[in-house]
């Protein structure tokens, strides 16, 4: 019976060698931590530039829908029917005489805003613009407005 008790206490002993000990767990999470610190800021960049990549292909698309409205249409829409005329024809005048829809759905800009749209624009004909992560005019960085002139 000893020399069983004897092969207990010798596999114990060896599978207890074989675990980490708390100085290697520490360890490890510190360099986890450290990677950490270094990736998570340059991540955390792609998501604004994402959104502001984002942000420009809607403005693009809106655009390329204002356009075929005034070719239907022979003009923009009024700054009164806004962008709403894209998708659902206008009740207030000028009555648009070949109205169709010219997107399925109007789009929020990334930050969850309504873009804005100007008739006569400051910078174009039209413009249209998102205020950025701010919601606010102006701004600069992720901050900054994003629009149909750049």
């Amino acid at each position: 019976m000893t020399s069983h008790r004897h092969r207990s206490l010798s596999a114990i002993r060896h599978a207890a060698s074989r675990g980490f000990t708390l100085i290697e767990l520490m360890v490890v999470l510190v360099i986890i931590g450290v990677l950490a610190a270094l990736i998570v800021p340059n991540v955390l960049d792609r998501a604004d530039d994402a959104r502001v990549t984002a942000a420009k292909t809607d403005i693009a698309n809106i655009n390329q829908a204002l356009k075929l409205y005034r070719l239907d249409n022979q003009r923009y829409p009024t700054a009164e029917q806004g962008l709403k005329a894209l998708v659902a024809k206008p009740t207030s005048g000028p009555a648009p005489q070949n109205w169709k829809p010219y997107l399925e759905k109007l789009p929020n800009d990334p930050w969850g805003n309504a873009y804005q749209y100007l008739n006569p624009g400051v910078k174009a004909p039209i413009d249209i613009m998102s205020f950025g992560g701010d919601g606010k005019a102006g701004g600069e960085g992720k901050d900054a407005d994003i629009g149909s002139w750049q």
